[in-house]
């Protein structure tokens, strides 16, 4: 936790849903553009002491998905479901309350072009 955090604040978990194809789609231009609106929101939100972590995946063609079957693990390729956006990253936040993760969700790039999951963390 940040030393910002204080009892009634809480962590939520922004997860960028977006289709894989149109971000494989973009030019060099597009995308070199795109990653600079995403740094400079990473850079606003560690300014304002809200960013816990973030990160970029993989695409889903990368993935591997576990599951356990009668004690036995069973391991595929390939996402877990076959979705229209997938999840192409996240963002771990500490926020006052609901209103300010969405205010947060709602300034993350992929928000123009796809859907931010806006989920709270189970605190211990």
């Amino acid at each position: 936790m940040t030393e910002r955090m204080e009892a009634d604040e809480m962590r939520y978990l922004l997860m960028i849903c977006t289709e894989e194809s149109a971000i494989g789609a973009l030019s060099p231009e597009e995308g070199a553009a795109m990653l600079a609106r995403y740094a400079a929101f990473g850079e606003e939100m560690a300014g304002r002491g809200v960013l816990l972590g973030g990160e970029r995946l993989r695409p889903t063609t990368d993935a591997t998905t576990v599951r356990v079957r009668d004690d036995e693990v069973l391991v595929a390729d390939g996402p877990f479901a076959e979705t229209k956006e997938q999840v192409g990253g996240y963002y771990l936040v500490d926020c006052q309350d609901l209103d300010e993760a969405i205010e947060i969700a709602s300034r993350i790039p992929g928000a123009r072009h796809g859907t931010i999951e806006v989920r709270p963390i189970w605190e211990r």
